[in-house]
């Protein structure tokens, strides 16, 4: 049995109660966001998570900032590494891969985002550790996966470009556009969360473990939904729209008196509900706008319609106004403001989760809920430890 000393215990009964995944052991050889990502999830609902770490340098995220907090550490790992255990190990050293070996072997999951045959060269692939346990669920993360494609580096940004998520993402005269947020990596990490799932869920009801794999090229198709079913069922390539919808209207962004109103608009109904409050109610049964599907038609002619009416008021006004009537309507928040909303909302979007110093983390609240066994925060992310 191997020992791993915690570095950050928090001595709080209650972050210490059991939660949903207290009985699972994950071994986490996963860097930057994907993986990281999905262990923490894990980690929030109860699951006893080790993270390795190379020493000297430990996560590349450690060294991605500014912005760094009060203690001089950057905020990107900090982000996807709470209630975890951090270990030093370097795998080009016998003595410390004998003991990553020792340590798989106690593992439940196996979780890595290795290029695809590191972790085989270092004997700690799916193939040698199923083969000295089989009830071994080994989650591996790449790019795009294991075939020909095995050798390109999987990184968000180019994940987004080669992806076609930016061909899709910005305005039609302007440049392609990545999403603001490494969302690729997210989602690649909420899959193999599931998978990760799904595969003790078998193991639970069978004994058998398995390889669980996740790459980032599907992970972002996958998640293009209806642009990509456009393409998949009607062969339509989807371009740049700016902040229009392919499908409705009205469903971007206007101009008012004073900013900018994003509307949301589904339905006629909510669409009649705008028109009544925009003092227009008439136009609702314009030819042009009185269906969803005559409204996409003629979407530039909608939009001069609704901006001559929008810049009689301010657009924090007409938010106001139209969600009394039940119009998806609001305006756009810096990350301060959408912390305030939830907050204003009773969300509590963010946890304060105390350090061993004294200092406190303040993070994003895991946002499942659940009822008999919510998320827990034990402890904050961890210091690089000595070796």
């Amino acid at each position: 049995m191997v020992t791993v000393a915690l570095v950050n215990p928090i001595p709080d009964p209650e972050r210490h109660a059991p939660g949903a995944l207290a009985d699972l052991r994950i071994l986490d050889f996963s860097r930057v966001l994907a993986g990281p990502f999905a262990t923490m999830m894990l980690a929030d609902l109860g699951a006893t998570v080790v993270k390795v770490e190379r020493p000297g340098t430990g996560d590349e995220t450690r060294a991605w900032g500014p912005p760094y907090d009060e203690r001089g550490e950057a905020t990107y790992f900090q982000s996807v590494n709470r209630n975890k255990d951090s270990v030093v190990l370097n795998l080009g050293d016998e003595e410390d891969l004998r003991r990553a070996r020792a340590m798989a072997a106690e593992a439940d999951v196996v979780v890595e985002n290795f290029r695809p045959g590191v972790m085989d060269r270092l004997g700690l692939g799916y193939g040698a550790l199923s083969a000295a346990d089989p009830a071994l669920v080994y989650c591996s993360i790449t790019g795009f996966g294991r075939g020909e494609g095995a050798a390109l580096p999987g990184y968000d940004l180019l994940v987004q470009a080669l992806g076609g998520l930016m061909s899709i993402t910005g305005s039609p005269e302007g440049e392609p556009q990545k999403v603001g947020v490494a969302l690729v990596d997210v989602l690649a990490g909420l899959f193999s969360t599931v998978g990760i799932l799904a595969a003790l869920r078998h193991r639970a009801a069978t004994g058998e473990g398995q390889r669980v794999e996740v790459d980032l090229l599907s992970a972002l198709l996958a998640a293009l939904v209806n642009q990509g079913s456009a393409f998949t069922l009607a062969g339509v390539v989807p371009g740049r729209m700016g902040n229009a919808h392919p499908s409705i209207a009205p469903y971007e962004l206007y101009r008012t008196a004073a900013g900018d109103l994003v509307l949301a608009v589904g339905n006629d109904r909510q669409f009649a509900a705008l028109c009544e409050v925009l003092g227009e109610p008439e136009l609702a049964e314009d030819p042009r706008y009185a269906s969803n599907a005559a409204r996409v038609a003629h979407r530039e002619e909608l939009r001069g319609s609704l901006e001559a009416l929008l810049v009689r008021a301010p657009a924090r006004d007409w938010s106001r106004r139209l969600t009394e009537a039940r119009v998806p309507a609001g305006v756009v928040n810096d990350i301060r403001g959408a912390f305030e909303l939830a907050q204003s909302l009773g969300m509590e979007p963010v946890v304060e989760i105390g350090r061993e110093n004294g200092s406190v983390a303040r993070l994003t609240r895991n946002p499942v809920r659940l009822s008999k066994t919510p998320a827990r925060y034990r402890s904050a992310p961890p210091r690089l430890p000595d070796r």
